[in-house]
């Protein structure tokens, strides 16, 4: 875990170059990358941003319905993205004729499927954008949604290159505020944003911060009966912990499918 203002500013400059060596090894200029308004989207496009030319970056905001994407915005002129090379796709109507063409409707469905319904119709704009401008499609998942599983398979985890994938979440905040992002994304609760008024740490059940100390104690190789009895946790931890491993367990199989002979 990074600890120091040298090591996080190492690790800035660590990305920056992994970006930079990615590009030129395969033959890309060009980067697509979906702007939520959340701070993994806001930092990854920072760090792009410090590895090409801004006018070579095509963000892209793809809000379902009235759903607010000023933050996306902010850290786009943040970055000195160009105006021309941001695009917008409202996702809601073709999320509704899917949502119809499966005998469904918004309103009545689990919220859980339309989530991921929306994060896989918004991965199809990406990647055909990316194929458009001939350019490589950049994600914004870290290491503790990674290793929770919290993501949509084929939709949110489908890139051509994670800059993040490595930094568990109290990471990306360091990160995010050694290169002074706008202090929204610093305040603002996590949020996958795939319906109204949903946040990350109530939709898991525990918080980030306590998530990741859990999940590097379990990385050094501890048990979850060994956490438990860890003088490093607090008493009133035990329950958010046994509910990490009881998630960890549930989603153990996205690690392990498709399924192959």
């Amino acid at each position: 875990m990074l600890q120091s203002q040298t090591e996080i500013k190492a690790e800035i400059d660590k990305i920056v170059a992994f970006l930079q060596q990615t590009f030129t090894e395969q033959g890309f200029d060009k980067a697509v990358i979906a702007v939520s308004g959340g701070i993994d989207s806001a930092l990854a496009l920072t760090l792009l941003a410090r590895a090409l030319p801004a006018e070579q970056i095509f963000p892209l905001l793809l809000p379902y319905g009235e759903q607010n994407m000023a933050d996306a915005q902010t850290i786009i002129d943040f970055n000195h993205i160009p105006a021309d090379k941001v695009q917008t796709f409202n996702i809601q109507a073709l999320a509704d004729q899917a949502l119809a063409t499966a005998g469904e409707e918004n309103g009545t469905i689990d919220q859980l499927r339309l989530g991921n319904m929306m994060a896989r119709l918004r991965m199809i704009f990406i990647f055909d954008q990316a194929k458009k401008k001939r350019a490589l499609v950049i994600g914004t998942e870290n290491k503790s949604e990674h290793l929770l599983a919290y993501y949509t398979r084929y939709g949110d985890e489908a890139s051509d290159l994670e800059p993040l994938a490595h930094l568990y979440k109290t990471e990306v905040r360091a990160l995010a505020k050694a290169l002074d992002l706008p202090a929204v994304f610093l305040d603002k609760a996590p949020s996958a944003g795939l319906w109204a008024g949903q946040s990350d740490e109530a939709e898991l059940g525990f918080s980030y911060e306590l998530a990741d100390r859990v999940l590097v104690a379990r990385e050094s190789g501890l048990s979850e009966a060994e956490i438990l009895a860890s003088n490093k946790f607090a008493t009133d931890d035990q329950q958010a912990i046994k509910a990490i491993f009881q998630r960890l367990k549930a989603v153990e199989f996205k690690s392990r499918v498709p399924y192959r002979v």
